[in-house]
């Protein structure tokens, strides 16, 4: 791919080329192999960092391969992150602690700490739903990603979005086009992509910004047969425009410790947030207002994050 690349554009000396990876020593081996075409950013699935978490979250890899992984890519790859996942069932603030305090020793420049969810239709759900498998309350998730922000951030780690930290300049440049709301192709299998065609920029439909939206075929043998009939794996294509633009950028944007710039909003969508509700979410300390009149979701509004941007789309 990034020969192919590399034959239709010139490609920026400073280009982010970032590959996920897992932990394994099938693909630990391989490091070399992708920092010599071209990688010089690695993501690591590690999850968590002691083996009887990592079973019971399902990972094939143990404790020890993890460590190792991490080592090798830390000596192969000018940079490196990886992701733990926490409030994990059974898991104690002190637990937490220890385990964090270890991440950020072993961590390069980025750390990846997602709280666990239960999603609709997994395993986890119909265990917890029969009450086999204990998470943390309300509260204690609640305490729990707040060390977790204050302990990052005394480390040098600060939260630039709400799951991600990094030291200053260390930021995921690909990640922050999706969050900051910019264009990108989808291309493998199951990918989204946003994007201006050409010819919309000046007096298009799309002036105020709005995206073309595309999804390509999730099954990878689905996928190659499409692109080897069609020239491109892409099975939907909507317009993105307007409210639904907006919304788009909202949920999006709060994530980031920048937030958002309204004006640009109002451009998207074609209205203005409501005074009223900001007012309010201001005064409950969900939102706030920085220098220059851009938007955030304060620490206590990243918790509640789903809640503020449909209060705030509404």
């Amino acid at each position: 791919m990034l020969e192919a690349i590399a034959r239709h554009w010139t490609l920026d000396e400073a280009a982010e080329i970032t590959m996920e990876a897992n932990p394994s020593s099938v693909e630990a081996g391989r490091f070399r192999g992708y920092r010599a075409a071209g990688v010089n950013r690695l993501s690591l699935g590690v999850q968590a960092l002691n083996d009887p978490d990592l079973k019971a979250l399902g990972r094939l890899h143990d404790a020890a391969t993890a460590l190792s992984a991490i080592e090798t890519a830390r000596a192969i790859f000018p940079r490196l992150s990886f992701d733990l996942i926490y409030a994990r069932p059974g898991q104690t603030p002190a637990a937490w602690a220890a385990e964090l305090d270890r991440a950020i020793d072993l961590a390069a420049d980025h750390l990846s700490l997602y709280q666990l969810t239960i999603e609709d239709g997994t395993p986890f759900a119909a265990l917890h739903a029969a009450g086999k498998l204990l998470i943390p309350d309300p509260d204690a998730a609640a305490d729990l990603y707040a060390a977790t922000q204050d302990t990052a951030a005394a480390r040098g780690l600060p939260a630039y979005e709400i799951s991600n930290h990094a030291a200053p300049g260390a930021e995921s440049r690909h990640n922050l086009l999706y969050w900051r709301y910019g264009e990108y192709v989808g291309v493998g299998p199951g990918a989204h992509g946003r994007l201006v065609p050409d010819g919309a920029r000046q007096g298009g439909a799309r002036q105020g910004g709005g995206r073309l939206g595309t999804v390509t075929e999730r099954a990878p043998e689905a996928w190659l047969a499409a692109v080897e009939a069609e020239g491109h794996g892409v099975v939907f294509e909507e317009e993105i425009e307007g409210e639904a633009a907006g919304d788009e950028m909202l949920v999006m944007g709060l994530r980031l410790a920048e937030g958002i710039d309204p004006a640009r909003y109002t451009a998207l969508s074609g209205r203005t947030l409501d005074p009223r509700r900001l007012a309010d979410l201001k005064a409950h300390g969900m939102v706030e207002e920085l220098p220059g009149g851009r938007l955030r979701a304060s620490r206590d509004g990243w918790f509640v994050l789903d809640a503020v941007v449909a209060d705030l789309a509404a």
